[in-house]
C-alpha cells in the first residue's frame, strides 16, 4: 500500500535515559534498529536524523516556565522541581534531558512534515510517542509531549482534521488534555482502565470539551483482555469514527506494553495482536486519511522479548514490506542481545497467536466486561460524529 516511507532516526536518542533501574531503558530502541536492520527493513525506508526541538516548537505546547525549568535541570541535575514533576521516580533530572527530549519532540514533528508536505507518505519516529507529558509538567516517563507536538505543528499549517490513535496499555492523557477543546483534534486511546492502571485517567465519560463535544474517545478495557477483546474493541469503535472524521493525518502511538510479558501493566496481547493493530491503523490510514500516516513509538518494558519484535514489524509494515510473523530473528541479534542484557532472544518474530476477534455488531453480552466496555464508549461518542450506536 505504501508508495513511499520515512524513519526519523539517530542514535542520539539513546541520551533520553532517566538511569539504571528505570524501565524506559533507551536500549530498547537500540535493539529495535538492530534488529530492524538485521532483517533488511531499514532499506525499504528514507532514514533521515532528527532537528531538535526549538523554543518555538515546544511552545506550540508546553509554557515557557516549564521549558525553562527543564533547561535547569538539565544544566544542573540538582536542580529539582517537583511541582513540575521534574526528580520524581517517574521522571528522574539528568545531565542533558533537554536536548534528548527536546529531540525526540523534533522528530516527532519532522516526520508530521514530510507527511504533510508530501515528501513521504508515512513517517515514523520510534523513539517518540511519550503522551503523558502536560503542558506545565513532566508525567509517566515523558518530559516534553512530541505528539501533541507534531499535532499543534500541523494546526499551525493549516490542517484541519487530524486524528490521533493511541495504542499503549497507558492512556493518553497528555495528548487528550491538550486538545480537550479543539474540535479540528480527534484523539481515541484504547488503554488498560485507569481503575488499575497509571495515570487513571481515560474513562467513556471523558469526551472533549464545550466546542469539542465527542473529540475525546475513550475505551477502557479490563485487566486480562486478549487479543480477541483487544481487537473487538478497536474495530468496535475505531474505523467508524475515523470514517466519520475524515482526517487530513493520522497520528498513531504504538506502545506495546499491552503484551503479556510486560511487567507494568495487565493486558494479555501478543506479538501478532499488536501487528494486527498496527497493519489495521495502515488501511484506516490509506481509507480515511489519503494514506498520510505518523507513527511513533511509546511504552514498552519487556524491552528484550516484545519491544524490539514488535516495533521491527511496526516499521515494516510502515514501509510497506510486512516481516513475516514467522520469520527467524538473526543469529547476530541474538548474540547481541546475550551480550549486552545476559538474556535469551526471542528465536522468532511471533508468539506463536493467530488474533482473531468476533464484530461487536454481530451480536454482544454486556456481561462481559469487555462488551462493557465498547458499549460504553458507543454510547458516549457515537451520536457526535452521527454514527449508529
Amino acid at each position: 500500500m505504501s508508495r513511499s516511507a520515512l524513519a526519523v532516526w539517530d542514535e542520539a536518542f539513546l541520551a533520553y535515559d532517566f538511569g539504571a533501574g528505570h524501565p524506559l531503558a533507551p536500549r530498547r530502541l537500540d535493539l529495535t534498529m538492530r534488529l530492524a536492520r538485521q532483517l533488511d527493513v531499514l532499506d525499504h525506508l528514507d532514514v533521515v536524523a532528527p532537528p531538535a526541538a526549538d523554543d518555538q516548537l515546544l511552545g506550540l505546547v508546553h509554557g515557557s516556565d516549564y521549558i525553562d525549568a527543564v533547561r535547569r535541570a538539565s544544566a544542573d541535575p540538582e536542580a529539582t522541581d517537583l511541582a513540575r514533576g521534574l526528580g520524581s521516580s517517574d521522571n528522574p533530572t539528568f545531565a542533558g534531558m533537554h536536548e534528548a527530549s527536546a529531540l525526540v519532540a523534533g522528530a516527532s514533528t519532522r516526520a508530521a512534515e514530510a507527511v504533510w508536505s508530501g515528501s513521504a507518505e508515512h513517517a515514523i519516529d520510534i523513539a517518540g510517542g511519550l503522551h503523558h507529558a502536560m503542558p506545565d509538567r513532566a508525567s509517566g516517563f515523558c518530559v516534553y509531549n512530541d505528539p501533541a507536538i507534531a499535532i499543534a505543528w500541523l494546526l499551525s499549517q493549516g490542517a484541519r482534521r487530524i486524528a490521533y490513535v493511541d495504542v499503549d496499555v497507558h492512556h493518553g492523557d497528555g495528548v487528550q488534555h491538550v486538545f480537550w477543546n479543539e474540535p479540528r483534534v480527534l484523539t481515541i486511546s484504547l488503554h488498560e482502565s485507569g481503575r488499575f492502571l497509571f495515570p487513571g485517567t481515560g474513562f467513556a465519560d471523558e469526551t472533549g470539551g464545550p466546542d469539542a463535544p465527542g473529540s475525546a474517545v475513550n475505551v477502557a478495557l479490563p485487566p486480562g483482555t486478549s487479543d480477541a477483546g483487544w481487537l473487538r474493541a478497536f474495530h468496535a469503535t475505531v474505523p467508524a469514527l475515523l470514517r466519520s472524521f475524515r482526517p487530513e493525518v493520522l497520528v498513531s502511538q504504538h506502545g506495546c506494553d499491552s503484551h503479556f510479558l510486560d511487567p507494568l501493566a495487565h493486558l494479555m496481547l501478543s506479538v501478532d495482536g499488536q501487528r494486527a493493530g498496527a497493519e489495521a491503523i495502515h488501511r484506516l490510514a490509506h481509507e480515511t486519511a489519503g494514506g498520510r500516516w505518523v507513527a511513533t513509538g511509546g511504552g514498552g518494558y519487556a524491552i528484550t522479548e516484545v519491544v524490539p519484535r514488535i516495533w521491527t514489524h511496526l516499521l515494516a509494515e510502515l514501509a510497506g514490506h510486512p516481516v513475516a510473523p514467522q520469520a527467524e530473528t538473526p543469529v547476530a541479534w541474538r548474540a547481541y542481545v546475550s551480550e549486552i542484557t545476559g538474556e535469551v532472544a526471542p528465536a522468532q518474530m511471533t508468539d506463536g497467536r493467530e488474533p482473531r476477534w468476533a464484530p461487536f455488531d454481530d451480536g454482544y453480552d454486556l456481561a462481559d466486561p469487555v462488551d462493557q466496555a465498547i458499549a460504553q464508549t458507543r454510547a458516549a461518542v457515537f451520536p457526535a460524529h452521527e454514527v449508529d450506536v
